[in-house]
């Protein structure tokens, strides 16, 4: 059972000896002024977080075997030592020094991918039955059959409600995206009931689908979420579009201004084009759903990080967002 977490790492000098997954690693590399030996460097992570780790080896045959011994994705123990620098700055990493401490690929039985990949606190049935019930008040039969076109499809349901919303940002856990995906709805929703000139049936079905295309972006490989060679080259929004545009190409007398209103709600729902939307949003449909999903990803992310602040400090400073955080 895993005892030491990574957002629990505060004291310069404290001893890990346990399971964290690897979610990178750089080749070994020759030490500088002809020391003798290599290191080589690791990302890993847990449920918790993500830290920085060096292996610091003294015979370079060893060091190699030590790092091909290991594959992204992996479970490895580590016994190290935390290390701070620049003092006092906050910034941790875990020492690896070859002659007192180690580094070991586990295997299945060593650890629970619980520890590492974590999932939605909420209840996947009882979110999927709120989506389901939200749907099921759009009249409009062309929107309602593009919705159960996705609803009906087994296969990717049962992705759907597995999937990560993102690597590191908000709802990063097995169950994200079916949470992010009923927020989004819900905050839409509100929009609609402060502003009723908006299409309701629109707004709903686009949020419902906005993020269909993270099924094919994001995985859970080993025990960490990573990005598919899709999701990489192609992303989420233009995977998204080519899904729906398939799935409406089977219903029987789609409006073809209807399709393009729900192809541009997927297209344009990043809101800008250096936040990588395809388009910016033309419809006030497209804005509302842009706008619920950018609330809910951001303020996720903020709570995250107020909650796993660990300092006794006012404000903290996160790269993520660029800024402070108040935390009282």
């Amino acid at each position: 059972m895993k005892k030491q977490y990574v957002n629990s790492f505060s004291a310069n000098g404290e001893q890990i000896d346990d399971t964290f997954a690897v979610k990178f690693k750089k080749p070994p590399v020759a030490y500088k002024g002809g020391k003798k030996g290599k290191w080589f460097e690791l990302r890993v992570s847990d449920k918790t977080g993500e830290i920085t780790a060096k292996y610091w080896g003294r015979d370079e045959h060893e060091t190699e075997r030590i790092y091909n011994s290991f594959d992204r994705g992996d479970v490895v123990r580590i016994a190290g030592t935390i290390n701070e620098y620049p003092p006092g700055s906050g910034q941790f990493s875990i020492s690896i020094d070859s002659s007192r401490g180690g580094l070991r690929k586990c295997r299945p039985e060593e650890y629970d991918s619980a520890d590492f990949v974590a999932s939605s606190s909420k209840d996947p049935q009882e979110m999927l039955k709120d989506i389901k019930s939200m749907l099921s008040n759009v009249a409009s039969p062309h929107l309602k059959a593009a919705a159960d076109a996705f609803l009906s499809d087994s296969a990717f349901m049962k992705v759907f409600t597995k999937t990560p919303a993102a690597m590191e940002y908000h709802q990063n856990y097995m169950g994200g995206l079916l949470e992010h995906t009923l927020n989004v709805m819900k905050i839409t929703e509100a929009l609609c009931s402060v502003h009723p000139e908006l299409d309701r049936e629109l707004c709903i079905t686009g949020a419902f689908l906005h993020d269909i295309g993270k099924t094919k972006e994001l995985e859970v490989s080993g025990s960490v979420i990573d990005v598919t060679a899709e999701g990489m080259m192609v992303g989420h929004i233009t995977k998204g579009y080519e899904m729906l545009t398939k799935k409406l190409e089977t219903l029987e007398g789609f409006p073809d201004e209807l399709r393009l209103k729900l192809q541009h709600i997927l297209l344009s729902h990043h809101g800008q084009l250096e936040h990588g939307s395809v388009k910016k949003p033309q419809l006030p449909e497209a804005l509302a759903v842009h706008y619920a999903d950018d609330a809910d990803a951001q303020i996720d992310l903020y709570l995250r990080l107020k909650r796993e602040a660990v300092t006794e400090d006012q404000w903290i400073w996160n790269k993520k967002i660029n800024g402070h955080i108040y935390l009282k």
